[in-house]
């Protein structure tokens, strides 16, 4: 037997019909997974919502689009925006800090949620910052003349 996984794209309603179709005709998992072209952990994933709605539930389909964006709460956002407000040369670093400190030093929002907030306010620069570049390099050739 053959180690390597198969790989299985995401599954039309056709092949969840056919999928359940086989299974109820033969009542084997196995072949009906290899008829339809799906991996028998995709059986088990619809066949609760199969048991519970019949056909009718295999169309539907859950979105895989985020449920909920990553967001902070309204007063963590306004804590940010006034410590940039009240301290403009301060960067995102150092206004992740500043809440840390006076939350007992336990982080509340990374570096990174601080400038996603401040761009969203707009009190946050893009590209208009140089970025950090290493040294020059030296040439390895000698200087004989």
């Amino acid at each position: 037997m053959s180690t390597k996984r198969t790989y299985y794209r995401y599954s039309t309603s056709q092949q969840r019909k056919l999928l359940f179709e086989i299974w109820e005709k033969t009542g084997k998992v196995t072949q009906a997974c290899q008829k339809a072209h799906v991996s028998r952990r995709l059986f088990y994933y619809w066949k609760s919502r199969f048991e519970e709605k019949g056909y009718a539930g295999l169309e539907e389909f859950d979105s895989r689009a985020a449920q909920h964006l990553n967001k902070k709460d309204e007063h963590i956002e306004q804590k940010v925006l006034d410590l940039k407000k009240g301290n403009a040369d301060w960067g995102k670093r150092r206004i992740a800090e500043e809440l840390a400190k006076a939350n007992n030093w336990t982080p509340i929002v990374s570096a990174n949620t601080v400038r996603r907030i401040l761009r969203s306010a707009g009190l946050w620069r893009d590209g208009g910052e140089e970025k950090k570049r290493s040294a020059p390099r030296r040439s390895s050739s000698s200087g004989t003349t």
